[in-house]
Parts: structure tokens; sequence; C-alpha cells
């Protein structure tokens, strides 16, 4: 077997599967960063107040807590292409629901069942890079993914603040061209993955058999390496406090990464800007993060070490909402956005490779899943008490802090995992 099998079979592997998720991840956050948006006016048109829409935007992820992990193993049994075709299509079915809302009752009821909807897609996405990619590529691989969060607010923010702009047209509200401009994107997507997916190496087509043969191979090599310290069976998985212990690091970062999402144009807003100024200021942050972040897990997979490229982006974008705090003006605010942005996306990648480490079958199913679920529900309480906070005192300070706090704790609890339970089991790639 030739010795560039690897890298030709990687990077063609590459080239078929990332730009295609990245589409996914794309639509599927764009629902965020239009929410943020929707919010300049359908607060008001809803008489929704700061605590209602950081509630209703955060309820969100009880749904995904309740269904993530029996997605994730619906998906480990019937496979990525099915499953996540099925999650496609109902994210595009629910977006054009919710341009129909009028109270905070059907708020808040859309914004849960789309949770439920999406319910393992990113753990499931994650699950599926590990059977494409070998672990020195994962977190690589995962950081190409997970570039898609910030170009959505990259190329969606300036489309949003012109979409928002559209109401009157057809006799529907700028917030509800919003919505359902996610509809159909959605819709097209969860058709394609029925065509275009490969649950399996042993299934594709598309490579050639020697290029197939070195990456089943590669792979089940990794999977023997760790079988004495792997996690594979779903009870094990779920109560194991390596993942339990990740799920609480996972919770800062989302309350830090959904407060972005939900509450930066209104933030970038209180500095007297126009919807359209705040859709290209919203947009300067997350560029800046697709660059940190890559570079970052580069690096993460240059020396492969994972808990120290998760501990830093947590602390620098704790010290980044402190600065927003103190922010005198709109380019020092979209600077220390910035900051943030860049801090919180660059932790994500190197941390989606620790579980990986001691998680494997339906247990890392299981396990990817327990993580993400419990993990997110801080894009529950960031916005939810950031929503709370600004209601009793009329002002973000209060709410911003406690995001930091919880950055921190993700810092310091990263540590402690990577002192006393993951590095003694640590495998090399």
């Amino acid at each position: 077997m030739s010795p560039d099998i690897g890298k030709k079979t990687t990077r063609k592997v590459s080239l078929r599967i990332i730009p295609f998720i990245m589409c996914l991840y794309y639509m599927v956050f764009l629902d965020r960063i239009n929410l943020g948006f929707a919010s300049l006016s359908m607060n008001k048109d809803l008489n929704l107040s700061s605590a209602e829409f950081g509630f209703g935007a955060g309820i969100f992820f009880w749904g995904y807590l309740l269904c993530e992990i029996p997605s994730n193993l619906a998906l480990h049994r019937v496979g990525a292409r099915l499953w996540i075709a099925r999650i496609m299509v109902s994210l595009g079915v629910l977006a054009a629901i919710e341009s129909l809302i009028n109270d905070s009752t059907g708020f808040y009821i859309v914004r849960f069942l789309l949770g439920a909807a999406e319910a393992g897609f990113f753990p499931g996405v994650i699950f599926y890079i590990s059977h494409w990619f070998p672990a020195q590529q994962r977190a690589k691989a995962t950081s190409l993914f997970m570039a898609s969060a910030p170009l959505a607010a990259v190329f969606g923010s300036p489309l949003s603040g012109v979409v928002l702009g559209l109401s009157g047209f057809l006799g529907l509200k700028g917030w509800q061209w919003l919505f359902l401009s996610e509809a159909v994107p959605a819709l097209f997507l969860g058709m394609m993955c029925l065509f275009y997916m490969t649950d399996r190496p042993e299934q594709a087509s598309w490579l050639e058999e020697d290029e197939r043969a070195w990456l089943v191979t590669t792979i089940n090599a990794e999977k023997a390496a760790k079988v004495s310290t792997e996690t594979s069976r779903i009870g094990r998985a779920i109560s194991d406090p390596r993942v339990l212990a990740l799920a609480l690091v996972y919770f800062g970062t989302s309350a830090g990464l959904y407060t972005l999402g939900v509450w930066a144009p209104q933030i970038i807003k209180s500095f007297g800007v126009t919807n359209i100024q705040v859709g290209f200021l919203n947009a300067v942050p997350p560029a800046l993060a697709i660059v940190g972040m890559y570079v970052w897990a580069w690096h993460s997979d240059r020396t492969n070490e994972r808990p120290f490229h998760v501990i830093l982006p947590c602390l620098l974008a704790a010290a980044g909402l402190f600065l927003v705090n103190h922010a005198a003006g709109v380019v020092s605010v979209v600077a220390a956005l910035a900051v943030v942005n860049v801090g919180i996306t660059s932790a994500k990648s190197p941390f989606w490779s620790l579980p990986t480490m001691f998680l494997s079958g339906p247990g890392a199913a299981a396990g990817l899943a327990t993580i993400n679920s419990v993990g997110s529900l801080g894009g529950f309480v960031g916005p939810a008490m950031i929503g709370w906070i600004k209601t009793q005192t009329h002002d973000f300070t209060g709410g911003l802090y406690f995001v930091s706090a919880l950055l921190i704790l993700s810092a310091v609890v990263t540590f402690v995992v990577s002192r006393f339970i993951i590095r003694p089991m640590n495998i090399e790639a």
C-alpha cells in the first residue's frame, strides 16, 4: 500500500464530507442568529419583556435535553444519513411555523419543539466524524465543521439586518421573513442528506478500494488500541464521571456561545446604531473567531494536546465579557465581543476531541449526547439569566458577569478532568 495513501484518503474524505456538514450546521446555527435579530422588532410586536425573550430563547434547550440521548441512539441505529435528514426537514417545517407565532405562549412552544427536533444533530455529527477521520486529524475536521457557527454570524448577520428591513412586504413583519428564510434551505438540505451522505467508510463507493481499506483499517485499529479504557455501554457512558465532568465544562461554553447569538445584536444596538449597521458590526467578531479557531485546532492536533487548548480560550472569553461590560463605545464593544468569540469558538474543537479518547460504539452515541444535552442547558441558563437580570436592572452588566463566571468554572473543571480523570487514560493518536 502506498505510503501516501493516508494523506490521499484523508484529503478525499475531507472534500466529500466537511463542506456538506458545514452547510448543515450553518443552517442549524442560523436560527440562533435570526432569533437575536428578530428580537430587535419581534419583542415589541409580541409585547415580550427581556425576561420573557431570554426564557423563550433558552427553553429551546429543554427540548434538546429531553430528546438528545434518544435521538442520538436512533442515529446510531438507523445511520446518520436518514436521521440527519429527518432533523433538517423537521427544522425547516418548524422554522416556517415560527413565523406565525403571535404571543409569548406560541414563542415558548415553537422554541421548545425546535430544540426537540434538533436534538441529536451536533453530537451525531461529532460521532459521524469519528467514523471518518483518524484521531490525529479529528480536531481539525471538527474545527472546520464548527466554523459554520461563526460563518453563520459572519454572513447571516448582515443578511438578517437586511431581511429585517422587509417589514411590510406581502403583509409580513421583518422578523417573520427571517424565520421563513430558514425554512426552504433546511428542507432542501434534508432531502440532500438522503442522496449525498454515506454512513460508514465500508459503504463509500466514492473511495478507491485501497483508500477504503486504509481508512477502515486505521479507524478499527484506533478502536482496538483503546479497548481497555473505553466506555462502549450506554448505561456506563451516561453515568461515567468523565462524561458528567465534561458536560459541566460544556455548560459554561454553551452559556457563552448562546449569550452571543441571542444578545449580541441587542448589546450592539444599545450603542445607538441602525439594524443594518448592527448586522454588519455583528459579523466582525465571528469573522476573527474563524481564523482563531482553525489556528488553535491546528496547534492542538500538532501538539496532540487538548485540555489546555480548552482552558486558555475559556479564560480569554471570560476576560472578553468583562471588557464588554466596560466598553465605552460601539468600536470597543465590538472589539470586546471579538475577544469573547475567539475564546469560545477556539475552545470547542479541542473540547470535542476529549470524549472520543474513552468513548466508542453505542456508548459514544450516548456519552456525546449526554455531554451535549446537559451541557447545552448552559444555552438556557446564560440567555435566560441575562434576560431576567436585565429586566430587573435595565442593564446587561450583571448577566454578563454571571456568564463570565461560568466560563471560568469551565476552565477549572477542565483542569481537574485533565489532571485526575482523563490524563491517566489518554491514548496517543
